[in-house]
């Protein structure tokens, strides 16, 4: 075993079915796995087509997502859930904002790094599993106060120009990365986009120590 951690990207966004059910993979992956492995959680933004200059939304304004879009979208969280036999309370969250939530969690990623898994679990689990609005500042209090995060640091970083200043700043280093959609894993120069199999989580990083072992890439 290296003494190094392996350090896997994830850009994501908690209001899409396909984050959390690509959660569950991981953790399913990492429970398997015998070496440590380190999340780096990178926020983007799915709303951000819709997203007005005051940070709302305008649900009216065209994404191109129809009703036949929507339904796929359903049939195929319906089959993940039952692959990964994860609870979910509900199979969209068309109409929650997940802005308040994401700044909540870069500053715990930033301030309590310690905390943070934690925190975005407990985000999750509001979201899908106990079908909460996330982006109720009451919600992610409780949230704070499960994950053993001081809630009135919480309640003031939902309100911290400077920290959504910081965030708009990541969804555009997002952007320019070339993420299109999420969830995406990134190990090294290797991706796996989707809510992918634990199976082709390992294949994403055993593959890539393979390469660098044997001096192949992509």
């Amino acid at each position: 075993m290296s003494d190094s951690v392996d350090r896997l990207q994830l850009y994501a966004d908690y209001v899409c079915p396909f984050c959390y059910l690509g959660t569950r993979s991981l953790e399913r992956y990492r429970e398997a796995r015998e070496d440590p492995l380190e999340i780096d959680w990178r926020p983007f933004d799915l709303r951000s087509g819709k997203r007005n200059a005051d940070g709302s939304i305008d649900h009216d304004a065209d994404d191109g997502k129809d009703d036949h879009y929507f339904e796929q979208a359903k049939q195929n969280v319906r089959r993940l859930q039952e692959e990964y036999d994860a609870e979910m309370a509900q199979e969209l969250a068309i109409e929650v904002d997940s802005l308040p939530a994401q700044q909540a969690s870069w500053y715990v990623k930033r301030e309590y790094p310690d905390r943070w898994a934690a925190f975005d679990e407990e985000i999750y689990t509001a979201l899908w599993r106990d079908g909460r609005d996330i982006g109720d500042g009451d919600v992610l209090a409780d949230i704070a106060e499960t994950a053993g995060v001081p809630v009135d640091e919480i309640r003031s970083a939902i309100d911290d120009d400077g920290l959504r200043a910081e965030l708009e700043g990541e969804f555009a280093a997002a952007q320019q990365r070339g993420i299109t959609g999420v969830p995406t894993f990134i190990y090294e120069d290797h991706v796996a986009r989707g809510a992918v199999p634990p199976a082709q989580l390992e294949r994403l990083l055993e593959g890539a120590t393979d390469d660098a072992r044997t001096g192949a890439g992509r």
